[in-house]
């Protein structure tokens, strides 16, 4: 390469970023959208619940498509299995480190988002040794009861509303919030903030205040729950934190591991808890199942983790030297975006019959919900919890649940690394006059068609 070459190559990349910088801070208008090729927008939309042609298209041509991005910048899609887990579970070769991704230059410290998804090790080994045993079964049994007391308080406040209940803002949004405020030991009172901050900051259309540009509020209101609990250690995580770690971990690490927590656990629990419900309402089989028998609640939540995968891509990878992947070699400092979406409808073990019955089926492959290596999200076990405990609660309290609209009425997010539903208008019937007991549905069917949703659920 010769020194005119190199020169371009540096402007080039320049410029790269800093447009992905303008992207971080204003969103994606029309003049960005027009930039941005049809094979990277696949992998942020959706067709109801189903990926969209373009993603299905470009997996069937080849695991692994290279994307061609403004100025010159070289991506790659990835959407096999096999090669989704390969990237995710290298940590030698991929960094997650978030200065490869837009220019910080002039841009203050407290807006890099710290915390573990966008850290390499050595940080990210040490911050993770300090939060993961927090996440552990054996401590969260302990919060096991305040999920069940939330959850049937949001189930009465829909069996007292009258006419059509929104089950996003009455059930799906409140319940995590509020755990994850039980969790940190943050105010009550900040629920509705906490629910904006972790919106926004997924929402890919959303102008000033989108994705990366939400970043610097959410850590700067981090920051003062921080300040907060140094001088007065609650019995939550952060107290706990403080606590025990509290002299090799400084606030602008803390308050980025609390920011990790809020939008790993709000937004994206619930869009799982919306997006179940609706499939739960196109699959009366399901719905029954959950009713009559406790055993089939685990084997639902884990196929819908797998079927809707809400975070629809993993955070970028960056090489860190040439390698392959696939048939492709990646060249150094390339971006790796990975479709959780399209690996968890790869593996041969994800596509069988859905009618075929449990005792023919092959043993299904661990889905990459929560990604894979050692970013795989710390969380799981926690948003596992909130999913066990809240379908099978809403299936038996309302039997007659169903959609108040026509299901080509719902509005899904048209652009957003974390997919959902913008409302669920739903109609519960005469709630069950013992909400725990299993009572059979007397109508045949609970909901109506969901656009690609049909069929039972492979369970």
């Amino acid at each position: 390469m010769n020194r005119c070459t190199r020169a371009r190559s540096r402007v080039s990349a320049w410029l790269g970023r800093k447009y992905l910088a303008r992207i971080s801070r204003k969103g994606l208008g029309r003049a960005e959208l027009a930039l941005l090729p049809d094979e990277l927008l696949s992998l942020l939309r959706r067709d109801g619940l189903e990926p969209v042609d373009g993603l299905t298209r470009m997996h069937a041509a080849s695991p692994v498509t290279r994307v061609q991005l403004p100025f010159g910048l070289e991506a790659w899609a990835v959407t096999g299995y096999e090669e989704v887990k390969q990237v995710l579970g290298d940590r030698d070769r991929f960094s997650n480190d978030f200065r490869n991704l837009v220019d910080t230059t002039g841009v203050g410290s407290g807006q890099q988002p710290g915390g573990l998804g966008f850290a390499d090790p050595p940080v990210h080994t040490r911050l993770r040794r300090i939060l993961a045993p927090e996440f552990t079964m054996r401590r969260l049994a302990g919060l096991a009861p305040r999920i069940s007391a939330i959850v049937d308080a949001q189930l009465d406040a829909m069996a007292a509303a009258k006419g059509p209940v929104d089950l996003v803002a009455a059930f799906a949004l409140p319940i995590p919030s509020l755990t994850i405020c039980e969790l940190l030991g943050v105010p009550y009172e900040d629920r509705h903030e906490f629910q904006e901050l972790s919106a926004a900051r997924f929402d890919l259309l959303g102008g000033a205040t989108a994705s990366f540009g939400a970043l610097s509020e959410s850590l700067a209101y981090m920051a003062r729950i921080v300040r907060k609990q140094r001088a007065q250690p609650g019995n939550g995580l952060l107290g706990m934190i403080i606590r025990e770690h509290g002299d090799i971990v400084d606030d602008q690490e803390l308050a980025g591991l609390a920011d990790g927590v809020l939008t790993g656990g709000l937004e994206t629990s619930a869009s799982m808890l919306a997006l179940g419900a609706l499939a739960l309402l196109d699959d009366p089989a399901s719905a029954e199942r959950l009713r009559r028998d406790d055993a089939a609640v685990d084997p639902f939540v884990e196929e819908q983790l797998r079927r809707l995968t809400v975070v629809q891509m993993a955070f970028p990878r960056f090489a860190r030297e040439d390698v392959v992947i696939g048939d492709h070699r990646i060249a150094k400092g390339a971006m790796v975006l990975c479709s959780l979406l399209a690996a968890n409808r790869d593996h041969p073990s994800h596509r069988q019959d859905p009618a075929l019955p449990a005792e023919s089926r092959r043993p299904m492959a661990p889905h990459l919900a929560f990604g894979y290596g050692m970013h795989r999200c710390v969380g799981a076990e926690l948003a596992r919890l909130e999913l066990r405990t809240a379908f099978p609660a809403l299936v038996r309290r309302f039997p007659r649940l169903r959609l108040a609209v026509d299901p080509s009425d719902l509005s899904f997010r048209p652009l957003s690394i974390v997919y959902g539903l913008d409302k669920l208008p739903v109609l519960t019937g005469t709630p069950a006059a013992h909400p725990t007991a299993y009572r059979p549905v007397r109508r045949g069917r609970i909901g109506v068609g969901v656009p690609g949703a049909g069929g039972a659920c492979p369970v």
